[in-house]
């Protein structure tokens, strides 16, 4: 048991690691700049760019980034992600049904059974089993930039229609 806490923490460490390097001599930086230099959001980075949204995600905030990875954006399939990175209304759609206005840990998730998005709709969360935003699951919690928190899924939220 011993050593699947140790491989647990060690994974978790080296998921957390690329973040570390967000703060520079006590100063953290933005949800954005935190993201990119994870270098796993790419995908993520492109979209806002194409929505338009960087310099809302760099404003004062604050603001909860539930941000899907790069391999997350993969498992759509890649003529459907193509479309979507064409159509600015749904692609903005998309992305601000990731974000929750205000700050919100993983203490404070781990208390709620859904949340408000800023797209409008609300997405469902379960804590049953780890913790799961829709369909996609938590993988890295709480971390935290100048402008709010981000926690890393695994799979692209889609809004209720």
């Amino acid at each position: 048991m011993k050593s699947i806490a140790k491989v647990l923490l060690l994974v978790s460490t080296l998921l957390v690691l690329p973040f570390a390097q967000a703060e520079h001599h006590g100063m953290k930086k933005d949800i954005v700049d935190t993201a990119v230099s994870a270098g796993n959001f790419q995908t993520l980075a492109t979209a806002l760019t194409v929505a338009g949204l960087i310099d809302t995600l760099k404003g004062p905030g604050p603001f909860t980034v539930f941000a899907p990875t790069d391999a997350a954006f993969a498992k759509i399939p890649a003529a459907d992600l193509k479309a979507l990175l064409a159509d600015k209304a749904a692609l903005t759609k998309v992305l601000t049904y990731h974000v929750v206005a205000g700050k919100v840990l993983a203490s404070d998730v781990v208390k709620l059974d859904s949340a408000m998005t800023v797209e409008g709709g609300t997405v469902a969360i379960d804590t049953a089993n780890g913790v799961k935003v829709d369909n996609a699951n938590v993988v890295t919690t709480d971390i935290i930039a100048s402008n709010g928190v981000i926690h890393v899924i695994d799979s692209v939220l889609m809004p209720r229609k």
